[in-house]
């Protein structure tokens, strides 16, 4: 990918339909610009786990930058520019996430559908949606897709470009964040020994 000739074409038409609406090409552009992606964030980051939350902001960005694609001009450069801007994001520190994966469980994944897990006085809307709108990006669009959307995490999956596991991990931190904005409380999970 590194030269850009026929595969940054055939990005760039896959990008240019993408816009028009063709959710096939989209799914395959994600899939193949992942890889790549993922190779070059390995180039600056140690944390298997850094790697793979900047490969899903990186896409995160793509999604909701992709209008401002210009099909006339090369794919390749739009591309590492977002991608460069991640990587160096992450570098900075912004963002950072615990350094370690919780195995989501199903109270996890119910906690937005569940108002009794929030003590009534903190129930309100404004509170909930400000806290939904302080989660990094995709933790946000984890929330947003499984419990918004109501989407299976296969649908969320195929929607985002993020597997399914990444899904859950997001899912389950911005679960977990949600709850200790909320209510102070870092849930059982946290309080274990």
């Amino acid at each position: 990918m590194a030269d850009g000739g026929e595969e940054g074409e055939e990005l760039a038409r896959l990008m240019a339909a993408a816009q028009d609406g063709d959710k096939r090409a989209y799914a395959t552009l994600l899939q193949a610009v992942t890889p790549y992606l993922r190779a070059q964030a390995r180039r600056y980051l140690r944390s298997p786990q850094d790697v793979e939350d900047v490969v899903q902001e990186i896409l995160l960005t793509i999604h909701r930058v992709r209008h401002t694609y210009d099909p006339a001009r090369p794919f390749l450069p739009w591309l590492v520019a977002i991608a460069r801007r991640r990587v160096v994001d992450r570098l900075r520190g912004k963002g950072r996430r615990d350094s370690h994966e919780v195995v989501v469980s199903p109270d996890d994944e119910t906690f937005a559908n569940a108002p009794a897990n929030i003590p009534e006085e903190e129930a309100d809307h404004s509170r909930l949606h400000a806290a939904i709108a302080a989660l990094p990006p995709g933790q946000r669009l984890a929330v947003e897709l499984l419990k918004f959307k109501d989407m299976s995490l296969k649908e969320a999956s195929d929607f985002s470009g993020m597997s399914v596991g990444s899904l859950k991990v997001a899912a389950h931190r911005a679960y977990k964040a949600l709850r200790m904005a909320l209510t102070g409380s870092p849930g059982e999970d946290e309080t274990r020994g």
